[in-house]
């Protein structure tokens, strides 16, 4: 059976941080639960507790809820109430479409003094002649059953014939207690049929797959389980219709056996289609005569770019955005380059040969597509055209015709590569001091060596 769990708790709590501590309502809701525990010791500080649409036949294990004050059970398996005496706190209880029958168990709510709301729909008791009577008259702190108010006059009249309303209620129980005992007995013997006719049904499935009926066949085994399959399914659909089709009450065994039955069907289903899946056959990367072929089986976008300038290829794959690096693997050979996102194989065969030792793969920081970076093999040398920096001495007659036509040209020379004349040493200074009291400043004159013979000085021009 399926009980609560420590961390089913802890999944329904994201609103507390996923504390259980401090809990003050949870909703265990449509979880499929059979039985109720661990909650009293785990969340004791709980308000407000969900848990109707589950299997539960028992209220247990809440008793020490203090501060529980709402508890909705409904849509469960549930016979009686009991359990709820040390809920001191609590103003509300929904038991809507269970299976109390026995109504005479609500008087163990005497004791919970501030109940307010009791919710009783859809239970064998509300059958019952006298039901509203005789609930009004044993709970005197309820102000709401059944959604609707109880009023001053309602509750004197059940008062006045609250003993004969009492012994018709008892009588009536004892009726429904019998013909659920007859149920019970019932629901044993159904459950012990469907267990000997699958025992049967695998003895015979046995019988199919013996040695002896294998060597009488020569069919392949694929035809064999073909056909194996295929009565599996007639059966099984066989075996549907006549569960759905039988009349059944409608009791917590029944209700119990449709889940079972259901939960079976879901993971037989679960269990051939993963069944399936690891016989799906791998997918064809390479022919039998050994030529890669071009696959994209998580069909994604791609690009490839010659980057003739840096002779490599770019390849980018619109791999997902969010999706983790560690699901990638990429395997660059020399005539392709294969990616494997999520196990799904991308393959592209290359133009041409590539380093595979070379490349390079990363994520775009933008886009999260992957940029696989691949070097050719064959290098290229490509000629760049260079300015040429300096002026041979030489070109004593294109210097003059630059000068005389007023362009003037800056040169950035290296020191390092060419030896130029110190100018320094061109250029002399001489100092003359002015007449009288004022000394003037010296005067620089600058003689200029001529470095060839067809040089004019021009004073417009700064020198070299």
């Amino acid at each position: 059976f399926l009980s609560v769990t420590e961390d089913l708790v802890r999944r329904c709590a994201e609103h507390n941080n996923c504390e259980i501590f401090s809990l003050e309502e949870i909703s265990l809701h449509q979880q499929e639960i059979e039985k109720l525990e661990y909650l009293d010791k785990w969340c004791r500080d709980l308000k407000i507790l969900y848990l109707q649409n589950n299997l539960i036949p028992k209220i247990e294990n809440v008793s020490k809820l203090k501060k529980l004050e709402y508890l909705n059970v409904a849509l469960n398996n549930i016979e009686r109430i009991e359990n709820l005496e040390g809920c001191e706190e609590l103003k509300k209880l929904d038991l809507t479409a269970n299976f109390i029958g026995e109504l005479s168990s609500i008087e163990s709510l005497k004791h919970n003094i501030h109940l307010k709301e009791l919710f009783l729909v859809g239970n064998p008791c509300t059958e019952f002649e006298g039901y509203r009577q005789f609930v009004v008259a044993t709970l005197h702190q309820l102000k709401y059953l059944d959604s609707k108010e109880i009023e001053r006059s309602e509750r004197i009249k059940a008062l006045q014939d609250y003993p004969e309303v009492k012994e018709k209620i008892r009588e009536q129980e004892q009726v429904y207690l019998l013909k659920r005992a007859r149920e019970k007995e019932e629901a044993q013997r159904r459950i012990q049929e469907r267990k000997d006719e699958k025992q049967k049904q695998m003895e015979s499935e046995l019988g199919f797959d013996s040695p002896d009926s294998s060597q009488e066949k020569e069919n392949p085994q694929a035809e064999g389980d073909g056909e194996q399959e295929m009565c599996r399914t007639v059966e099984d659909d066989e075996e549907d219709r006549r569960f759905w089709e039988e009349p059944t009450p409608y009791t917590p065994e029944s209700r119990l056996e449709t889940h079972r039955y259901m939960e079976e069907k879901r993971r037989a289903k679960d269990n051939i289609r993963e069944s399936k899946k690891s016989e799906k056959p791998p997918w064809t990367l390479v022919t039998a005569e050994g030529k890669v072929l071009n696959v994209n089986v998580p069909k994604l976008h791609f690009s490839l770019e010659d980057d003739e300038e840096n002779n490599q290829f770019i390849l980018e794959l619109a791999v997902y955005r969010y999706l983790d690096t560690s699901l990638l693997d990429v395997d660059v050979q020399p005539t392709y380059i294969r990616v494997l996102v999520k196990g799904k194989p991308f393959q592209f065969v290359l133009p041409e040969e590539v380093k595979p030792d070379s490349s390079s793969a990363r994520r775009s920081q933008t886009t999260g597509h992957l940029v696989v970076t691949m070097p050719k093999a064959k290098e290229i040398i490509l000629a760049k055209q260079k300015v040429s920096a300096s002026i041979k001495h030489s070109d004593c007659n294109t210097l003059q015709k630059n000068t005389r036509s007023g362009k003037v040209e800056k040169l950035e020379v290296d020191p390092s590569k060419y030896s130029f004349p110190d100018v320094t040493k061109i250029i002399q200074e001489k100092e003359r001091t002015g007449q009288g009291p004022i000394k003037l400043q010296p005067e620089r004159i600058t003689e200029v060596k001529k470095s060839c013979v067809a040089f004019e000085n021009d004073e417009d021009v700064p020198p070299l």
